[in-house]
């Protein structure tokens, strides 16, 4: 057992993920072992390739806005590893972490004298989410799905509204490598009889869900289909504003701090999931509440200002989808600037069709960098690729004082791609402003 926070935290790294087989058997031994906390709370679970964090901190904002605690569930974190359990945006203290790696402990020792193996670094840190809500510490649960949906550690959970996001091609080696592959595991998270919300998804993907929802007896509301935006404008500060409609109700305008017709997007599901859940539980919900909640919300490196002369901006664009989406992005907002882009990528990622798409940028000019982590891709691995209109530069200090020497204070400076880099990027400006 564990005295400091520390070595809980040593402990919880440590563990080995990779080689794991996919699946729920070890969650299902460790939660049999503790009378199966998963069941004591109410919870919106969020599967998607791209949008979860984002959909989940609107949901929190409209659910805290209306008088609820809101404990959330999410992956990676930005700045502290406390982040990944929250309540009302809060990371837990570190007295909770250490106390709840303690109780998970012994079932992990206890799991690897089975045939099934010792659980993983994500499983253990699921349980230990699981059994701190199972305490009854909050209203309702957001849950944000690892990866996929399927066999992923949180699908455990029956929530009262499932919700999946986008679709797009990322983590295929685990998931498959087309979208309907991608889509019939992320669409495992759906429940017999559990309401469903979709947003803007192809329909080769959507073909999928609309058959799991059926077999699953699940109602399911679409984007575009069941929920509808209209009226959408960028705003002349940072943010967008729109209408959104369904059968049941009308919110107009609204006005959202964060940047990108894909925030409007999101915006939308989570607005029709909060509407199916307190319909579902009878939260009564109130729609001057539901506004303030969404203008308030934020989330980190999404397309996130952190400096003004010359504008700089973190987007966490780790996969080909996200990159598509922050390329429209920047062409729509910034036309007539110069655009300097700074991209640190995993290995594991399909780079060069990242690469490809950031060049569909008109004015822009490219520079990957690399960062320590272990498996970012190295100057090396990046010198290998092939960039147009571009350069590499070995560490990231130096790409980002290149960059803002170059943009003369009139050009835009965007840092993306991986969500750890872009963490690192911003502990690094933190630090600087303190």
């Amino acid at each position: 057992m564990f005295t400091t926070y520390e070595e809980a935290l040593n402990w919880i790294h440590a563990t080995r993920t990779f080689g794991k087989k996919p699946g729920l058997k070890r969650m299902e031994w460790m939660l049999s072992q503790v009378n199966h906390p998963e069941r004591k709370f109410k919870s919106i679970h969020i599967a998607g390739t791209n949008g979860k964090g984002s959909t989940l901190a609107f949901l929190r904002n409209m659910l805290e806005a209306n008088g609820q605690i809101v404990g959330t569930y999410t992956s990676p974190y930005i700045e502290t590893f406390n982040e990944r359990i929250s309540i009302n945006g809060e990371p837990l203290p570190d007295n909770e972490i250490l106390r709840l790696a303690n109780s998970v402990y012994p079932l992990a020792k206890g799991l690897e004298k089975t045939a099934l193996g010792g659980p993983s670094e994500f499983e253990i840190i699921t349980m230990m989410m699981l059994i701190y809500f199972g305490e009854g510490r909050a209203d309702v649960v957001l849950v944000e799905v690892g990866i996929g949906g399927l066999v992923d550690s949180t699908n455990v959970i029956t929530p009262i509204v499932s919700v999946i996001t986008t679709i797009g091609m990322d983590h295929m080696q685990l998931l498959g490598d087309t979208l309907p592959e991608i889509a019939l595991n992320k669409a495992g998270i759906i429940k017999v009889g559990v309401p469903v919300v979709t947003g803007k998804i192809k329909d080769e993907a959507l073909k999928v869900i609309e058959r799991k929802a059926e077999e699953q007896n699940s109602l399911l509301l679409k984007y575009d289909q069941d929920f509808f935006v209209t009226k959408w404008q960028t705003l002349p500060t940072w943010g967008e504003q729109f209408v959104f409609e369904d059968d049941f109700i009308r919110l107009s305008p609204i006005q959202i701090g964060m940047l990108g017709y894909h925030q409007v997007e999101n915006a939308a599901v989570a607005i029709e999931a909060l509407r199916v859940y307190s319909h579902e539980t009878g939260l009564a919900v109130n729609h001057e509440k539901i506004l303030s909640g969404l203008k308030q919300t934020f989330w980190p490196g999404r397309m996130e200002k952190i400096n003004d002369q010359p504008l700089l901006v973190l987007d966490g664009a780790h996969n080909e989808h996200a990159m598509d989406t922050l390329a429209k992005t920047i062409k729509k907002n910034f036309a007539q600037q110069d655009i300097y882009i700074i991209m640190a990528v995993m290995q594991d990622k399909n780079s060069q069709e990242m690469i490809d798409i950031l060049e569909t940028i008109p004015n822009s000019y490219l520079i990957l960098t690399s960062f320590d982590y272990p498996r970012a891709a190295t100057p090396e691995e990046l010198k290998k690729l092939t960039v147009r209109n571009g350069i590499v530069i070995d560490h990231w200090q130096e790409a980002l004082v290149a960059s803002i020497n170059e943009s003369d204070g009139n050009g835009v400076v965007i840092v993306t791609g991986s969500l750890y880099f872009i963490s690192e990027v911003r502990e690094f400006f933190k630090a600087a402003n303190r």
